[in-house]
């Protein structure tokens, strides 16, 4: 378990009944920084807490943090997890990631109808949807288009523990996953991309398992029932 870290640069919470906002500050290195959590370069990154637990978590609420920072091609972010009861099954692009031990950003850039919902366990497979209608079907979404595959492979994800861990992990454990997404991933859904300084984009910051022994559910900017696919509880992210 990583220990004696310093908290520097937290987002304050807002008033109650305000929505959270987020400043995404430039990224100071021209290379992606996947080494961790105390990187230098994420010195220049606030720190946003996922701190929001639904009534439905078990006792066990994990400490979670992000970091994310505007590169010139690409945004890029890391989470923190203080986590227990670690439990990873699914390794491939678009298995039922959010079942393990998983963090997730949905995000909306400026001007787009929908958002897309990056999920990722904490081995580092992951799923991504660009959803413009979250009403739930029977098969998903009202209207969603999966990433394609040439589209994800342009993404990086790096997590920092191995694909697979199974059975759970029960002892406290720390642990990260980092990730890069090229604006052209954004672009290829809702035109150009709008991140000048100034520019609101919206979204959220999820911590969840559910298929583990201890199951919880949290968010950065608070939902208002049993899902994380509501737009209208999405925070602000300020380029």
């Amino acid at each position: 378990m990583v220990m004696g870290e310093r908290r520097a640069g937290n987002e304050r919470s807002p008033p109650k009944g305000m929505k959270p906002s987020y400043r995404i500050h430039p990224c100071p290195a021209p290379r992606a920084p996947v080494s961790g959590w105390n990187d230098p370069c994420w010195a220049a990154a606030s720190v946003a807490e996922i701190l929001h637990f639904l009534p439905e978590s078990s006792p066990h609420r994990p400490p979670t943090q992000v970091r994310v920072l505007a590169a010139a091609t690409e945004l890029r972010g890391i989470f923190r997890v203080e986590d227990q009861y670690v439990r990873c099954q699914r390794i491939r692009y678009f298995e039922e990631v959010w079942k393990d031990s998983c963090v997730e950003f949905f995000v909306q850039p400026q001007g787009f109808p929908g958002y897309f919902n990056f999920e990722f366990n904490c081995g580092g497979g992951w799923l991504c949807n660009y959803i413009t209608d979250a009403r739930r079907t029977e098969t998903g979404f009202a209207q969603a288009e999966r990433l394609p595959l040439e589209l994800a492979a342009k993404i990086s994800v790096h997590p920092s523990l191995p694909g697979r861990t199974d059975p759970e992990i029960s002892e406290p454990l720390t642990w990260f996953l980092s990730f890069q997404i090229p604006f052209a991933v954004f672009a290829a859904f809702g035109g150009p991309v709008e991140r000048r300084p100034g520019a609101v984009w919206r979204g959220n910051f999820f911590k969840c398992a559910e298929e583990v022994s201890h199951p919880h559910w949290a968010a950065w900017s608070p939902v208002d029932e049993f899902n994380f696919h509501l737009p209208r509880c999405f925070g602000e992210l300020v380029f």
